[in-house]
């Protein structure tokens, strides 16, 4: 008998976890609580932090899924590309009709050795479920003295909510935040007619291109080389190999009249963005430390200025928000506002039948490391991949547990590496001598985990060696003086 599984949300990760699941024989029923597919690409307001002018920050070649290449050859994409490419990618595979629409689960639970499924249209039972509701929809919301008290004329609100330049014409803004929503939103607003723009942050991060010398950064900080070095050489020196590329391609914060950030890369962290930096420079935005108090329209800050704003925009990331568990499953996992107990972000012995997918916190693009983690769950329950060891499971818990305190967020190669580990599809590199280098120092892209292993492609290496190449960085199989410095460390180790 066919084995049912409820797959609760229809954005990347739900449909590529759906394909997947379909391809090892399950029978999944996808539940939405958007009219539409696409998750976060929906653009949707109250579902949706996608505003209509945001264009993708990670490449298009890592915005992809293994079967399916994008239209054209634009390097990066706008909302609306993502979006028609995840429809296409649904009718490619037939998932539309797996999809249950306006469908808002409100409880998972057990059932012996089954599951239950209540949502807006009544209570199913199911053999196994995936959670793939998405690590990005309930904005943190800073606790900042009289934040309540703000009266400025374009209001207060999380930049999950903002929806364009519009309401900001010929105001002042204070953006809170570093990471990538708050400064492209800042950007934005600088360019399209804001008349001042302040952005206050707890911290200074490194800012990174998202294109530099002819290569998309994503291309060349999120390698599978980098993966190796992480579990082969000293945190330093993976940091100093980082940081390295990172300065080398966008200068340090300072030099563009910003903050100095911390000297070590891994402490400040890394934020992609074209434009911030030069509008810094310019005076288009300026910069302050964190915010002390609000009090109506001022807001003062941690270096005793005080100054009026008209809006007043959150960037500054996003809650864990799984209502619909059981008290008991959360109690296994221990859930709280960022943290998840399992093993690799997937599963936890004690729930068999339970998979989620895309519920951690990264750097880089998650449509690679999506697919693969969809993978190995469809591998793993259709018996394609070994069973489960528990006793590592429980120790891979137990080393989770023991970093928490600690920022949770991973870098994509990292995560992607692991997910096709554990799926049996990462390439090996002595089976490629002519894609060597490319595999190392080339973008991971989704084409190079269909070279080995279950579901491997005839094509997969002609199409990895035509996304390696796409902008010049891999060009031969012969290494550069700094790949090969690089490498020589990780190989004799």
């Amino acid at each position: 008998m066919t084995e049912t599984v409820a797959v609760i949300g229809a954005g990347p990760g739900g449909l590529v976890t759906a394909r997947w699941l379909c391809s090892q024989g399950f029978e999944p029923t996808i539940f939405e609580q958007q009219p539409q597919l696409g998750g976060q690409w929906t653009g949707l307001p109250g579902f949706s932090g996608v505003w209509p002018a945001m264009y993708t920050n990670t490449s298009r070649v890592l915005t992809a899924f293994s079967d399916l290449e994008h239209d054209g050859d634009q390097t990066f994409l706008s909302n609306r590309d993502v979006l028609a490419y995840l429809n296409r990618y649904a009718d490619m595979f037939g998932l539309r009709a797996r999809i249950r629409f306006g469908r808002q689960v409100n409880h998972v639970s057990r059932i012996d050795t089954r599951w239950r499924v209540t949502h807006d249209g009544g209570e199913e039972p199911f053999d196994r479920v995936v959670l793939a509701s998405g690590r990005f929809r309930s904005p943190a919301i800073p606790d900042v003295p009289g934040v309540e008290t703000f009266t400025g004329s374009a209001g207060a609100m999380s930049t999950f909510d903002y929806r364009g330049a519009n309401p900001y014409v010929g105001k002042r803004v204070l953006v809170a935040g570093c990471a990538v929503s708050a400064l492209d939103i800042a950007t934005e607003l600088a360019r399209l007619g804001a008349t001042r723009v302040v952005v206050t942050q707890r911290k200074q991060r490194y800012v990174l291109p998202k294109f530099a010398a002819g290569v998309p950064s994503d291309h060349r900080i999120f390698t599978r080389y980098g993966a190796l070095a992480n579990e082969t050489l000293r945190p330093a020196e993976v940091e100093r190999q980082l940081k390295e590329i990172v300065v080398e391609a966008n200068g340090s914060p300072e030099q563009y009249g910003a903050p100095a950030p911390n000297s070590s890369l891994f402490a400040a962290g890394v934020t992609l963005n074209q434009g911030y930096l030069p509008l810094v420079a310019e005076g288009r935005i300026s910069v302050r430390p964190w915010m002390t108090k609000i009090d109506g329209t001022n807001v003062s800050f941690e270096d005793g200025h005080v100054e009026e704003f008209d809006g007043l925009l959150f960037g500054t990331g996003f809650a864990l928000d799984l209502p619909f568990l059981s008290d008991d499953i959360r109690t296994i996992f221990d859930v709280d506002a960022v943290h998840l107990d399992s093993d690799r972000f997937t599963f936890h012995p004690d729930l068999p039948g339970l998979a989620m997918v895309g519920m951690w916190d990264q750097s880089g693009g998650y449509f690679v490391p999506l697919e693969l983690q969809a993978r190995w769950v469809a591998y793993t329950w259709g018996g394609t991949a070994p069973p489960f060891d528990e006793r590592a499971q429980r120790a891979a818990i137990a080393g989770y547990r023991a970093r928490r305190g600690l920022s949770q967020k991973t870098r994509m190669n990292l995560v992607a590496v692991a997910f096709a580990r554990a799926a049996g599809v990462e390439p090996q590199l002595e089976d490629w001598p002519n894609l060597r280098r490319a595999l190392l120092f080339g973008p991971l892209a989704p084409s190079c985990f269909r070279l080995e292993g279950p579901d491997a492609l005839p094509e997969a290496s002609a199409r990895f060696a035509r996304d390696a190449a796409a902008f010049g960085a891999i060009t031969s199989n012969e290494m550069t003086e700094r790949e090969s410095r690089y490498w020589s460390q990780v190989a004799t180790r």
